[in-house]
């Protein structure tokens, strides 16, 4: 089955066909996390969102970011010093993995540094309007705000993008459903 995403074509893999359960709708899932969907109003670490990249030695790094949904695609910042910084500059590959209402929502694929000055004023109001007081940095380079994760190092700090290669989605509510997307 096939499906698509702006004019993207997507092809649909229903992983709990043999059960008996339904593809779940990707244009749901697109609706929830564009509206920075919560798994539930009372959820603990409802705002958890986990990036896993790839360490020099080939073993996953994961790690809490604040990460945004825009423009189909998750950004997260960094400090060019740290780890996952480091991980993306020698291989893009990466995945983002997060909870969102009735859905667990899992998306691979390739980070790119953003350093379009109009992609980064949208990324940092994605995040000013979401909580996080971010602006674009004077020199053009990333953004900075009046408090990041002390792990992160000084502002300014480099915005990237995850360009969706692949997803898997787990709806948690009947009548449930395991599918995978293909971009």
């Amino acid at each position: 089955m096939a499906g698509r995403r702006k004019g993207i074509s997507v092809e649909v893999i229903n992983l709990g066909e043999a059960d008996g359960l339904p593809p779940v709708d990707w244009a749901g899932v697109v609706d929830k996390l564009e509206a920075g969907s919560a798994p539930a109003p009372d959820a603990m670490n409802a705002r958890a969102t986990w990036l896993c990249t790839v360490n020099e030695d080939g073993s996953p790094h994961v790690t809490a970011v604040g990460a945004v949904w825009l423009d189909g695609a998750f950004w997260f910042q960094t400090g060019a010093g740290t780890r996952k910084a480091r991980n993306v500059a020698r291989s893009r590959r990466c995945s983002i993995a997060l909870s969102i209402r009735d859905a667990d929502v899992v998306v691979e694929g390739d980070a790119a540094r953003v350093t379009d000055p109009s992609a980064l004023a949208r990324a940092a109001k994605a995040w000013a309007d979401s909580g996080w007081p971010a602006e674009p940095d004077d020199s053009g380079s990333g953004i900075t705000a009046p408090f990041n994760a002390p792990s992160q190092g000084p502002p300014p700090w480099n915005v990237y993008r995850i360009e969706p290669r692949s997803a898997i989605v787990t709806l948690g509510t009947e009548p449930g459903g395991l599918t995978r997307f293909r971009f």
